[in-house]
Parts: structure tokens; C-alpha cells; sequence
């Protein structure tokens, strides 16, 4: 007797290496297991812009990386003492408006390069409710605490939603054609809109992602993220304390999911073991002892420099390269 329902996932195994360049775009969800994949030492870049909900910010974002397209001063505006553009999360706000300029231009031109050397794309799609600024007409990524009189706030219907991610979709695939894109749309509630709205923009977010997957049949797959929490996750326990977000057992749960789906035996194997270590550079000593210390660090290095020696191209990963400077 089954007493849960669980997913099947269409499984894809080896659409993902771990000698891959990924990319994750997208609602929280991106961030969560873009989080584990850099923990087991993938190479990923994760958020550009920072966090993005609703597919027309996502498409944009995505282009203007394609384009390799900086941010100029037009995007601009001051408030509460920083400059913050509606096209970045506010981890990028500063109170020197040229240094925060730097900054975004930076990640644009990084995330160009990793766009093109990836053989991944994550796009995690969060809501259909798009926020317009008044005075532009466009679409804001994020905004940034200012009055909500200065929007005009509206779900999206699923055809224009469809359309802008299959105009980007054409675009990437021009862009670096061994891409491959896995669709899923977070299971996070949006509950400010109340659930009755959120369901109802999650299952606009779903149709559309089923008719993108159809279109681009060999390019594009879904994850079933939202479903893994709806319907096989169905308890209380499994939500963080917010009751909105999943807990560490559900990203835990669906991390394991996403590989089973997605990895092939050598790079599961590779992840786990490169998870052992990450754990292991991330470990402070709980000791003022300088030669246990020094005897801890020596260590590392010797696990560290025979991990390289099978995984070579693990060296492009920051804590790695600090270790080896």
C-alpha cells in the first residue's frame, strides 16, 4: 500500500557534467540549488542580476546578457541615500552611482562568458504578477521599496508570457546552440497576492512551460520543482517557519531529485566527493592550537591537490583557487 504520491521525473540523465559551465536565472529556487551545485564544485553561475521572479524581467535579463549590453545612467535613480536600477536586485545598490554601475557591468560581462561556455540553463520562473512602472511602461525586476502607486501591477496572460520566453529561447539557442534549458517553476508562494492569486499564477507559469518544452523538444526540459513540493512533499513540515519557503529537508529532497534526473553515475560521484571537501575548506578548527591547525590545513591541501588530479578543471572554482594561492 503506497501512502504518498511521488513524482516521476522525465528522466535526463547526463544532461549535466560536472566539468559543465551552468547558469541559474530566475526565482529563489535557482539560488537554492544553485547553492548546492557550487557546493559540489560545479561550475555555476548563479542570479546575474540577482534574484528574478516573472518571465519578462528573466527574458530581458538573459538578453541584455546575450548582447553583452551595460547599464547606463538612463537606468538609474536615487533613493533612501543609494542608486538602484529596476533591472538588479539591491545587493548592487551603492551610494556612489558610478561604483554600482561598475558593478552590474561587471556581472553582465561575466555572465556573457558563462552563457557561452554553458552547456546549461536553469530558468526558475516565480510569478505571472508583473509590476510596470508608470512613468516608463516596462517591466521592473525588482522594486526596491518605492510606493506601489508608482506601478501598475498586473497578471500576465500565458500567451505573452510564452511569447517573450520563446523569443529569448530563439535567441539563446543562436547564441550557443549546445545549450540545453531546464525549465521549473519554483514552489515558493507569493502569498502577499493571497494563495487564491498564487495558485493561479503558478498554473499560468506551468502551461507556459509546457508549451516551451514542446516547442523546443530536444532543447528544452521541465523540472517538476512545484510539484515535488505540492503534491509528494504535502506537509507542513517540509515548509521553513515563513510557511512560504521549503525547509532545508525539502531543498535537501529535491536536490536529490534534480540529480537522479539530470546526472549521470561519474558526475553523482564526482558531486558527492567534491561535496566531502567543499565541507572541508568551509570547516574552521575549534582550536587556537597552531600546529593542529597547520596539521589540519596540510591536510586539506593533500585531499585538495588529489581531487585536482581527477577533476582538473576544478581549479576555476573560487575557494579553490584560494586555497591554492
Amino acid at each position: 500500500m503506497e501512502f504518498r504520491t511521488s513524482i516521476k521525473t522525465n528522466e535526463n540523465r547526463g544532461l549535466i557534467s560536472h566539468s559543465d559551465v551552468v547558469v541559474m536565472m530566475g526565482s529563489c529556487f535557482s539560488d537554492n540549488i544553485g547553492a548546492r551545485l557550487r557546493h559540489a564544485m560545479f561550475n555555476v553561475d548563479i542570479n546575474p542580476f540577482g534574484t528574478l521572479y516573472n518571465p519578462f524581467s528573466i527574458a530581458s535579463s538573459l538578453e541584455r546578457i546575450i548582447d553583452c549590453a551595460p547599464v547606463d545612467g538612463s537606468h538609474m535613480f536615487q533613493s533612501n541615500g543609494v542608486w538602484n536600477s529596476f533591472l538588479f536586485h539591491s545587493k548592487f545598490s551603492r551610494v556612489d552611482k558610478m561604483r554600482a554601475m561598475d558593478l552590474m557591468n561587471e556581472r553582465i560581462i561575466a555572465a556573457h562568458h558563462h552563457l557561452q561556455e554553458a552547456k546549461a540553463l536553469v530558468i526558475t520562473l516565480g510569478t505571472a504578477v508583473v509590476y510596470r512602472l508608470k512613468s516608463t511602461g516596462k517591466v521592473v525586476s525588482n522594486c526596491h521599496k518605492v510606493p506601489q502607486h508608482e506601478f501598475v501591477r498586473k497578471m500576465e496572460s500565458i500567451d505573452a508570457m510564452t511569447e517573450v520566453l520563446d523569443h529569448c529561447l530563439t535567441r539563446l539557442h543562436e547564441f550557443n546552440p549546445e545549450l540545453k534549458v531546464i525549465i521549473t517553476v519554483s514552489p515558493i508562494r507569493h502569498i502577499a497576492d493571497g494563495l487564491e492569486t498564487n495558485m493561479l499564477s503558478k498554473a499560468s507559469l506551468r502551461v507556459a512551460a509546457s508549451r516551451l518544452a514542446s516547442r523546443f523538444k530536444g532543447v528544452v526540459t521541465y523540472f517538476p520543482a512545484f510539484e515535488i513540493m505540492l503534491d509528494d512533499l504535502r506537509d507542513y513540515r517540509f515548509y521553513a517557519a515563513d510557511m512560504v519557503h521549503p525547509s532545508d529537508m525539502a531543498i535537501e529532497y529535491i536536490w536529490q531529485t534534480f540529480q537522479a534526473t539530470y546526472f549521470d553515475d561519474r558526475t553523482a560521484q564526482a558531486a558527492a566527493r567534491c561535496e566531502r571537501v567543499y565541507k572541508r575548506l568551509m570547516h574552521r578548527p575549534m582550536t587556537d592550537n597552531r600546529e593542529a591547525i597547520e596539521r589540519f590545513n596540510a591536510d586539506t591541501r593533500t585531499v585538495v591537490g588529489n581531487l585536482i588530479k581527477e577533476y582538473p578543471y576544478i581549479t576555476s572554482i573560487a575557494e579553490i583557487r584560494n586555497l591554492l594561492d
